[in-house]
């Protein structure tokens, strides 16, 4: 199925419609089997109270979050954390990029990245670092995108159904 999606964009604060869209999000990245940090099943309230945080610290300027849209709603978001300790201000924690799966293998996870990293070096930002599980489609999206690799953490977290995972570290230098 081929779904057309908007440039991803920045968001500054969120509404009640845009909270509902994320959650959608994340719960179907959680039951495609995503490992983001929830376990399955992720229920509805949990999702929401989640967003509901996340727009705090977006509000706050401790974090950036960017959406992609398309005809059915929110298809794809990503973060960058900007909440780190006073010698790290110079970069950033690349968070939670979510495709969902009527978009996913149309660019959009590449779109995502690339306004990420653009968004980053507007706030100043010169390195980006992230972790993602070792050998999944995220991980060879990052190396395919010039993103290095810096190694692996075997047994680092659960996958949503169970069963431990690897995570690989990345970062990409912005050209500070």
């Amino acid at each position: 199925m081929s779904t057309a999606f908007s440039s991803p964009r920045r968001l500054h604060a969120l509404d009640d419609a845009q909270i509902e869209g994320l959650a959608d999000l994340l719960i179907d990245s959680v039951e495609a089997g995503a490992s983001v940090s929830f376990m399955h099943p992720l229920t509805r309230d949990r999702a929401i109270a989640f967003w509901r945080r996340v727009v705090q610290s977006v509000g706050t300027g401790q974090r950036a979050l960017l959406i992609a849209e398309d005809s059915q709603g929110i298809c794809g978001t990503v973060q960058l954390a900007f909440d780190l300790p006073e010698n790290q201000r110079h970069r950033a924690d690349l968070a939670k990029m979510l495709v969902h799966r009527r978009a996913r293998r149309q660019g959009l996870g590449a779109a995502l990245i690339r306004a990420a990293e653009a968004t980053a070096r507007e706030c100043g930002k010169t390195l980006l670092v992230l972790d993602a599980v070792t050998g999944g489609d995220a991980a060879r999206l990052y190396e395919r995108l010039g993103w290095i690799r810096v190694g692996d953490i075997p047994g680092f977290a659960l996958m949503p159904r169970g069963g431990l995972c690897s995570t690989t570290v990345f970062y990409r230098d912005l050209g500070g």
